[in-house]
């Protein structure tokens, strides 16, 4: 591929389908909100907020209409009430398929661990799965101002691992992640489909598809 890239020292990982899958408690939660509210949303409108902050979210479903602040301010905590009480239900039999395994061996092999989300639920998502000391890193909803496509997210949580941008690498199962890792001038492995991934580095279906080495080397 010409010119020899940074070694990989960091995996920065997302957490909604990467980690677990609780897309639909996000479905139900916004679901529930629309049909109090009146307004018009389908699991189709759903799968376009994959990635997206809960006010980019509203602000999607919404279609341009226009409410004050301090509205919109009451429905978001509205929706995350909602997606909280769906939340205690998690254990960590919701870890996604080969989680759990490439987490241990990516330790194992001396590689630092991030997790990356949007979600402002995250920290309390994974205590829940359990799997929070895998993590030497957590960014989440309230750690920056700008949320993915921006590359801040993933940026600071580069910094607080001590690795350079150059360094890491992302996993993502939302294209506005894949952008946002791009940006950053970091390298990134799709899990899911070409149609929604197919700008990522490497793709693959899930983390039960692929080993650290497979990463390590055709990313290395």
């Amino acid at each position: 591929m010409g010119l020899s890239r940074p070694p990989i020292h960091a995996f920065v990982f997302d957490l909604d389908g990467v980690i677990t899958d609780t897309a639909e408690y996000h479905y139900l939660a916004w679901q529930r909100l629309c049909d109090e509210e009146g307004l018009s949303f389908s699991r189709a409108d759903n799968d376009t907020l994959r990635g997206l902050s809960r006010r980019d979210s509203l602000l999607k479903i919404l279609k341009g209409a226009a409410m004050p602040e301090e509205r919109m301010e009451q429905l978001m905590t509205r929706k995350n009430d909602y997606y909280r009480d769906f939340l205690r239900k998690i254990t960590p039999t919701d870890l996604l398929p080969g989680v759990g395994e490439f987490l241990r061996a990516a330790r194992k092999k001396g590689i630092h661990l991030g997790l990356a989300s949007a979600s402002k639920n995250a920290k309390d998502v994974i205590e829940n799965l359990q799997v929070s000391d895998f993590f030497e890193a957590v960014g989440d909803g309230y750690s920056v101002v700008n949320s993915k496509p921006a590359p801040d997210l993933f940026v600071w949580v580069a910094g607080r691992l001590g690795v350079p941008p150059a360094e890491v690498v992302i996993f993502e199962d939302a294209e506005a992640g894949v952008e946002a890792a791009h940006a950053a001038g970091m390298r990134v492995v799709g899990l899911g489909p070409i149609e929604r991934l197919g700008k990522a580095d490497i793709l693959y279906p899930g983390l039960e598809s692929v080993t650290v080495e497979a990463v390590l080397m055709a990313l290395g």
